[in-house]
């Protein structure tokens, strides 16, 4: 361990020393830029675009494109960066992060990278904590960049899609984590192509990357809305289906665990629930409940698939027999046996789609962040996010001074010695910043030094501009501030004049946190650029982290060593201790994170893969291929049921195999017996597929290709949205009781994986059946408008107190036909059945139903 770490560091110092000579090669090119008009100055960033596309890659652009940002910043900022600011934007492009302290100038950093991996046209997206740095950094920096001739945008909450689609478009876009993540989730359910926001996630730079990339990681960003499924659907689909009879209303086939409405049995349910095609899109949804019904009923079995105890429907493991606690059937099929069995039926999650800040992260090309402390948490970038952290030296010498820790026995002597070092530095003038781990915390101080008549400011991060404005006052000549450890973070605090005489600002902790990150982010406010400064923590034995290690063998000893309460024990051997508890939490916090993103990587993959076909789906203009991929899919799964190998041939269940075709892809007497009787299992997959791609064809020219196109669309879309959604609500709900597995010596992240994984072909077997099925089978007329319908209407995006509503979908009027049952007399007067005589060739109607 000691080796690698090693090693580790003395690759970091020699790659270091690389950016530190090309910084050298940066700096000789100073004066022949700045001889450079500002027309040629500009043009140097179309030059640079041109080189590129003729091979030239970004490395080799960098020295040159980085001294050509420093003039430009230079002129319109009266800004420069310094040498070590030039290597911090070098360790950026190369995807890790850059850790600089407090003053250091990061935001100016970020403008080298993000101009450099602009060039390309493919975009830059800069990442801030809050709205207030979003808009601040982008009219500030975002002068550079235009003087350049780059176009920059800004992404912030309640925008309309027009103006973030045109934010994304820009050469650089500014934004908050948040934001990124929920529109990548709104852009995974529009209904139509230019209803996209985003373009392809290519290059973030991260600001405060700590605090995004570890302690907001498993915020999940969640889209919620109220789902177009009302429970009492369940209770009518219920009433309708006691009502239907085996054999002459549903057939049943055991081995693929399908049940199958028959042509009686639909005309039955649509006389019941007063609708006239049962397989008109408006009925989807309707046509959805009945067909959970129909299997809760025929299918589901108490107390050998489910039981029914306190805890209301608990699904029974098949192969173990073990109750699955937590666990729930996925697409309304748990509502509907809720409702067989006469209970309340729960509501349907409103989850309509989530990620995580870790996984959304992950997604883009190249990576890369800049914080005032990640040393601390390395091996956690590294493992995750395959990033390394470099120590960026500092401009000019770090002169704070940091004390060590003091330890009180209580919290009110703790306290009350917090406002006395208050009261004696603000009687000379001496700026102070008292860090607080609560806001509970800084309001009792508050209270403390009101009653000493201290003036004072106090911060819990509420309000971020009027944070920023607060915080960047600090170091005025007696200024007082108290603060939530995290308040004005990304805020410079600069000193007044006559303060740095005095000492500079100085930094009170009043309790360790359990991130050593935070306590250094807290000192870091002091002894920026050079400046004077100090920093001291007061702790106590009630404060949790000491609680958490062993305060009380310390407690007792200042008991027995006769110390009062108001004496501390103060030691470099204590504040050593200290960081090693500090240590051990981060440590366990670390697992802990890695341990849940285990689980998210399930759900994850499954997203990214849910997702990339939907998009191709949006974007395709042809989806004949994937909806026959689809039918070719359904049948193979079907004929393999029925025809299997530890079976004698005339055992076969051929009947089964033209029950489903008849009722989920093909007319009625399309295929009988006779044209499967003596084929191999493969020949008959392939002559039903040929049937499929022949009545497939017949529908194009009945109903014209982009008319069947869109409708595929429409089919398609909204019935991926609805599977999702209900899977993620499935998924929650393994997870939340996986763990009682371990009960049973069985691996719950294994158990997770497995189960999550047999979930999600479940799934997409449904997709695809569901879809065929409707592209195949419904009516549609040619004066029928279509319309793309979402699943859930009111989306709200939440984390932290987000919301912003998603773009309504284009509604349009829509007329319905007329359905002729098959065993309806035929219009055209012959007296036979339809179904027997113009069913054949009147292909304007749905055929078979």
């Amino acid at each position: 361990m000691f080796k690698t770490l090693r090693k580790l560091l003395d690759t970091n110092e020699r790659q270091l020393k690389k950016f530190f000579a090309i910084a050298d090669q940066i700096e000789a090119m100073g004066p022949d830029i700045a001889a450079l008009t500002d027309t040629e100055l500009r043009a140097k960033t179309d030059e640079f675009k041109q080189r590129y596309q003729d091979g030239t890659s970004l490395d080799d652009l960098l020295p040159e494109a980085f001294a050509v940002v420093r003039e430009a910043a230079t002129r319109v900022l009266d800004m420069r960066h310094f040498r070590v600011q030039l290597v911090g934007g070098m360790v950026l492009h190369h995807g890790d992060i850059a850790e600089m302290k407090t003053g250091e100038g990061k935001t100016l950093v970020s403008t080298l990278p993000a101009y450099l991996n602009a060039l390309p046209g493919k975009g830059v997206h800069i990442v801030t904590v809050n709205d207030y740095l979003a808009q601040r950094d982008r009219e500030w920096m975002g002068q550079i960049f235009e003087f350049l001739g780059l176009t920059v945008g800004l992404n912030l909450p309640h925008m309309s899609p027009e103006e973030k689609r045109a934010a994304y478009h820009a050469d650089i876009t500014f934004g908050t984590n948040n934001e990124f993540g929920f529109d990548y989730l709104r852009d995974n359910m529009v209904l139509y192509p230019e209803q996209l926001t985003q373009r392809e996630l290519n290059y973030a730079i991260i600001d405060e990357v700590d605090s995004i990339l570890i302690d907001e990681a498993r915020t999940p960003l969640i889209i919620s809305g109220q789902a177009n499924k009302a429970t009492d659907l369940y209770y009518s689909a219920d009433q309708v289906v006691r009502r239907l009879k085996a054999e002459d209303d549903y057939t049943i086939d055991i081995k693929t665990k399908q049940v199958a409405l028959t042509e009686d049995g639909v005309k039955k349910v649509e006389s019941f629930l007063g609708v006239d095609n049962l397989y008109d899109m408006k009925n989807i949804t309707l046509n959805h409940h009945i067909q959970q019904a129909l299997k809760a009923h025929v299918l589901m079995k108490r107390d050998q698939d489910y039981v029914v105890n306190e805890e209301g429907v608990v699904i029974v493991d098949e192969f173990t027999g073990r109750l699955m606690q937590g666990r729930r059937y996925s697409d309304g099929l748990h509502q509907a046996i809720e409702a067989k069995e006469g209970l309340q039926v729960q509501r349907e999650s409103m989850t309509l789609a989530t990620i995580t800040l870790q996984n959304y992260f992950r997604l883009y090309d190249k990576l890369s962040g800049m914080t005032g402390t990640a040393k601390t948490e390395e091996e956690e970038f590294r493992k995750i996010y395959n990033m390394d952290v470099y120590q960026i030296p500092t401009n000019r010498p770090m002169i704070r001074e940091d004390h060590s820790d003091v330890l009180y026995r209580t919290e009110e002597a703790k306290f009350r010695a917090v406002v006395e070092e208050i009261e004696e530095r603000h009687e000379k003038g001496q700026p102070v910043l008292v860090g607080t781990v609560s806001i509970e915390n800084s309001e009792k101080l508050s209270r403390m030094l009101k009653r000493r008549g201290i003036p004072h400011q106090v911060l819990n991060a509420k309000h971020h501009a009027r944070e920023a404005e607060i915080i960047s006052q600090a170091g005025q000549r007696g200024a007082v501030t108290i603060a939530t450890n995290m308040a004005g973070r990304g805020t410079d605090i600069k000193l007044g004049d006559g303060v740095a005489e005095l000492g500079g600002l100085h930094i009170i902790g009043t309790e360790r946190h359990e991130s050593r990150r935070i306590d250094n982010q807290l000192r870091g406010r002091a002894g920026r650029q050079g400046d004077p400064g100090s920093s001291q923590f007061y702790l106590s034995f009630s404060d949790d982290l000491m609680r958490r290690f062993g305060s009380e063998n310390m407690e007792s000893m200042m008991e027995r060593l006769g110390l009062d309460e108001d004496q501390p024990i103060e030691g470099k051997m204590f504040t050593k201790a200290v960081a090693n508890a500090q240590k051990k939490v981060e440590g366990n916090n670390f697992d802990a994170r890695r341990w849940v993103l285990q689980y998210d990587d399930v759900l994850n993959q499954q997203r990214e893969l849910i997702y990339k076909q939907r998009r191709e789906v949006l974007t395709s203009d042809n989806l004949k291929d994937v909806v026959l991929e689809m039918a070719k899919a359904t049948i193979q799964r079907v004929v393999e049921a029925h025809t299997s190998k530890e079976e004698l041939e005339e055992e076969w269940d051929l009947d089964a195999i033209i029950d489903f075709a008849e009722a989920n892809l093909l007319p009625e007497g399309r295929i009988d017996e006779d044209d499967l009787e003596n084929k191999e299992p493969e020949e008959m997959v392939e002559f039903i597929y040929e049937e499929v791609v022949r009545y497939y064809e017949e529908r194009q020219q009945e109903l014209g290709d982009e008319r069947l196109q869109e409708f595929s669309k429409v089919v398609t879309l909204r019935t991926v949205d609805r599977k999702w959604m209900d899977h993620i609500d499935a998924m929650e709900q393994l997870r939340q009781g996986i763990h009682l597995r371990a009960y049973g010596q069985d691996n719950p992240l294994r158990a997770y994986q497995f189960e999550g994984f047999a979930m999600f072909e479940e799934m997409v077997q449904e997709i695809q059946e569901e879809i065929v099925k409707y592209v195949m089978k419904s009516v549609i007329t040619e004066d029928e408008e279509l319309e793309r319908e979402e699943v859930a209407v009111n989306a709200v995006a939440s984390s932290g107190g987000t919301e912003s509503q998603k773009e309504p979908a284009k509604k349009q009027p829509v007329r319905r036909s007329e359905k002729v049952g098959r065993n309806e007399p035929c219009p055209c007067g012959s007296g036979k059945k339809y179904k027997n005589c113009c069913q054949k060739s009147d292909r304007t109607v749905k055929a078979g139903m």
